[in-house]
């Protein structure tokens, strides 16, 4: 992939909340945890079957994930946390991936890392705040798949850096459920749904521009 886009993947609250105390403010959401792991691990029949796509997320992210999950199996996985060292060669990237995930510095290494491997496909930034804010300045992303959470009763002290609004008055725009379903490759379930007791919609949002 010779220009890697970064695609930010997220469930947010109506006012943009994502977080409290280092995890998810909402439990039980079992779809929605199976609907991002098919999105995430899902490669186009296109590629070789070789190919994986690239979770990117923060080293907080990282810790949040229970052991036993980690890495996210079958995506290539990227932390980025300024504490680890700077890797000199792609080899020793390779030769990372055998214990754990590939670490960088920052959002343009993890770049520039994708742009030398092989075999990778889609990449996705998953969190946290700081990361999704650094990756909302760059102009390798182009969209982003919310799930939006339909209440605001969720306390949160994490929030997602960007404003999504119908009106598109930001430079974002929502696209269609047809849309949606030809990018994720599925038929995503339309409309609001409902888990646990909490309602929440899949949604698209591509950048204008």
């Amino acid at each position: 992939m010779l220009h890697p886009e970064l695609t930010l993947i997220v469930a947010a609250t109506r006012n943009m909340g994502i977080g409290l105390n280092g995890t998810l403010p909402w439990t039980g959401l079992k779809k929605e945890m199976a609907y991002f792991a098919r999105v995430t691990r899902r490669v186009s029949a296109q590629l070789p079957t070789a190919t994986s796509n690239a979770v990117i997320m923060g080293r907080k992210t990282w810790d949040s994930i229970p052991p036993k999950f980690r890495p996210l199996k079958g995506r290539l996985n990227i932390v980025v946390s300024r504490s680890h060292p700077s890797y000199s060669s792609l080899q020793k990237q390779e030769e990372a991936q055998v214990e754990g995930p590939v670490k960088v510095q920052s959002l343009e290494d993890a770049l520039t890392y994708l742009k030398s491997a092989s075999g990778t496909g889609k990449a996705f930034v998953i969190g946290g705040a700081q990361i999704y804010d650094a990756a909302l300045k760059l102009p390798a992303t182009k969209r982003v798949l919310l799930t939006r959470i339909q209440s605001l009763d969720f306390e949160c002290d994490t929030f997602f850096p960007l404003e999504l609004d119908e009106q598109g008055t930001n430079g974002w725009v929502r696209k269609s459920k047809d849309e949606l379903d030809a990018w994720t490759g599925e038929t995503v379930p339309e409309g609001v749904q409902e888990e646990n007791g909490t309602r929440y919609e899949f949604q698209l949002w591509e950048r204008v521009g």
